[in-house]
């Protein structure tokens, strides 16, 4: 496996890319990986590099470049800054990215998320056609406006991939009841999509670096099932 890190230009901003590349000749189908409201830090870079020793191609873009390289300020403040049209933007450059690298096959391209990943998961699986399926592990603020225009709950119809949800049955956000109306709102308009709850599970189950909230059943059981579901979608 390779690593490397990248810079591409997005509304007149340096967004850093870190990249993850599987072993052996492409073309190779390929995962964008969403931050959580913590950044591009040490879990997601880890998380990138587990999708490559799976067979992905992995890139995850970092949605806080607009802050500068400079800013001190914590994760949930600089979440708080993030708007919906900035981030579309960032993950559609992201992906012009991708179709310029010839050991990635841009017709077989999913996106998933953690935390605040998870909910841009779900608006880039209605914002863009590129994809060919999206996860999102417990992504919250779903009903939310970040910005003007529409949530991503009010963009469901536009969907255009399966999606697949993993949530933690004691989360607070996204609660249960959140699931459940999302879960409505995706078979009112005819969305393929399966969920998961885990039981004695909180937010952020999937972090090792925040021992707190890790589950290692939790994590282990999500991810076989994310692979299973990136194998159906992806094939060749």
């Amino acid at each position: 496996m390779k690593t490397a890190r990248e810079q591409i230009r997005v509304d007149g901003s340096s967004m850093n890319l870190f990249s993850a590349q599987p072993d052996g000749a492409g073309p190779l189908p390929a995962v964008v990986v969403i931050q959580h409201q913590y950044g591009v830090d040490k879990f997601m870079e880890e998380m990138t590099e587990r999708f490559a020793r799976d067979g992905y191609f992995a890139i995850c873009p970092d949605l806080y470049h607009r802050d500068g390289p400079d800013c001190k300020d914590d994760g949930p403040t600089r979440r708080g800054r993030a708007r919906d049209a900035n981030i579309i933007n960032d993950v559609n450059a992201t992906m012009a990215h991708l179709r310029g690298n010839k050991l990635v096959d841009s017709k077989r391209v999913a996106i998933l998320g953690f935390c605040m990943g998870g909910r841009v998961a779900y608006l880039m699986a209605a914002a863009s056609k590129d994809f060919k399926a999206a996860i999102t592990w417990y992504g919250g603020s779903c009903f939310r406006q970040w910005g003007d225009g529409p949530t991503p709950i009010e963009r469901t119809a536009q969907i255009s991939c399966p999606i697949q949800g993993h949530f933690g049955a004691t989360d607070q956000n996204p609660t249960l009841e959140d699931m459940a109306k999302i879960d409505a709102e995706l078979t009112k308009h005819g969305k393929s999509h399966d969920f998961f709850v885990y039981e004695k599970t909180g937010h952020g189950f999937m972090d090792p670096h925040h021992p707190d909230r890790y589950v290692e059943k939790s994590d282990r059981e999500s991810w076989a099932r994310g692979l299973e579901f990136l194998r159906r979608h992806l094939a060749g």
